[in-house]
């Protein structure tokens, strides 16, 4: 039983870091509020007592109002034109580390000693989090150029419930939450290997003008 309750416990932090994947807060906040009310995640076990000893601050009252402004602030931004591609450029290494730091800090015991523990999170969580944050850019970078950032709105609010649902689900039903993580990178792996097929045709068809 032990066992299986680690394994949900690194399937609740790749599941958080996925979210920080499309907002670099929401699930930092989710996390720190279920920890601040004593929300029972899967199995009934406290979201508190998942926190590794060096994580329990993230469950205080203020470190949850903090990152409930930071929320706050950071779903407003997203909806200010070009402010939200602007910000693509600072959420990109944020989310890594953001994912990084909340799967780090859900990871059992058996993970051993400190480093192995940061390399592994920083594989799975960091990694899952800077490639969802990758696709997010490059919608959103196409969206700015087909619609003037006129559909960027549209974009910012599925990213927001994207985040929220991923967050929830990864604490609440974890293995719900890495079957949606699992078609969400599905979905990355193809939008970033469109972007650079086409960034190939363009180069190509720009040499070929060029040429002539």
């Amino acid at each position: 039983m032990e066992s299986v309750n680690q394994i949900m416990a690194v399937l609740v932090g790749i599941g958080l870091a996925a979210a920080c994947g499309f907002r670099v807060f929401v699930p930092l906040f989710v996390a720190s509020l279920a920890a601040n009310t004593g929300v029972d995640a899967f199995g009934g076990i406290n979201f508190e007592q998942m926190l590794g000893q060096n994580y329990e601050w993230l469950g205080s009252t203020p470190v949850t109002l903090a990152l409930g402004v930071a929320t706050g602030v950071e779903i407003a931004s997203y909806y200010i034109p070009w402010l939200d591609n602007a910000l693509d450029s600072i959420a990109t290494p944020a989310a890594v580390i953001a994912g990084t730091f909340i799967s780090s800090a859900v990871m059992p015991d058996f993970m051993g000693d400190g480093a192995f523990q940061w390399i592994a999170a920083a594989i799975a969580g960091g990694g899952t989090a800077g490639a969802v944050q990758g696709a997010s850019v490059i919608t959103r970078g196409a969206s700015t150029a087909t619609t003037g950032g006129v559909g960027n709105p549209i974009i910012s609010t599925a990213e927001l419930g994207g985040s929220i649902v991923t967050a929830l689900l990864a604490i609440l039903v974890p293995i719900l939450a890495s079957i949606l993580v699992l078609i969400l990178m599905f979905f990355v792996v193809r939008t970033i290997i469109r972007f650079f097929k086409r960034r190939s045709q363009e180069k190509k068809a720009a040499a070929a003008a060029a040429i002539v």
